[in-house]
């Protein structure tokens, strides 16, 4: 603890909505079409340090996923700065980025090597990967032949065997049958046990947020509302 990982200094993201993809067109040759403005993020401010594990909890429209967005490299913000220091690996859509061609192993090497990781290391992650997806002869068949929930299986296995420094889990425990999703909830907990991971936990509920963080972080149209304890968070969050 006590290393920040992750810092938001005054940071808002602005969002320009068009009446219609004619009006959005227009905009690229005219700064007289109308639209208007949504701040996703207005002047959000907070700090994340290494080994942390936090629930970001908020109505649909509240920011969240914004957040996530910014923290991946998906989309930058308007105005302020945010810092990122680690690889970060996100549960988010998990079957993105996926070569609908290639084999579910081919895959893996793809969606590894997008994140950064050297031929070696993922050679030496392989047979995790694997064995986690739980995949059996179909690894080797045309990822376009797998149903949703088999995508979804073979992106979290990648994503929680690349030994991440940030984890970042946008309701993807939901993924797959019962017993899958006990197996994806262990590894989890197994990754936060020695806490080097840095934990950012986006869920509607309260009760996962409870299991898997300490802190909360509320946000209510692109601000944030509270921050603290997750038991304190959780009721602010409920009240």
């Amino acid at each position: 603890m006590g290393e920040p990982v992750i810092i938001f200094d005054h940071v808002t993201k602005r969002y320009k909505l068009y009446k219609n993809d004619r009006a959005r067109f227009m905009s690229l040759f005219s700064k007289r079409v109308r639209y208007k403005e949504n701040r996703a993020s207005n002047d959000l401010s907070f700090t994340i340090e290494k080994g942390e594990s936090v629930a970001f909890l908020g109505k649909n429209g509240a920011g969240k996923s914004t957040i996530l967005k910014m923290i991946t490299g998906v989309s930058y913000p308007t105005e302020g700065e945010v810092i990122v220091n680690g690889r970060v690996s996100a549960l988010l859509e998990l079957a993105a980025g996926f070569n609908m061609e290639f084999t579910g192993r081919e895959n893996i090497y793809l969606k590894c090597n997008i994140m950064g990781i050297d031929e070696r290391e993922i050679k030496n992650l392989e047979e995790d990967i694997v064995k986690f997806a739980e995949l059996g002869d179909y690894i080797d068949q045309p990822v376009r032949t797998y149903s949703s929930g088999m995508k979804a299986r073979l992106g979290f296995a990648i994503n929680v065997n690349i030994d991440p420094e940030i984890l970042i889990i946008d309701e993807a425990l939901s993924v797959g049958d019962r017993n899958f999703r006990k197996k994806c909830t262990k590894k989890v907990k197994e990754i936060m046990r020695d806490g080097d991971v840095t934990l950012l936990f986006v869920t509607h509920s309260s009760s996962d947020a409870k299991a898997f963080c300490d802190r909360g972080i509320v946000l209510e149209k692109g601000k944030v509302k509270f921050d603290g304890n997750i038991d304190e968070a959780i009721k602010f969050y409920e009240g």
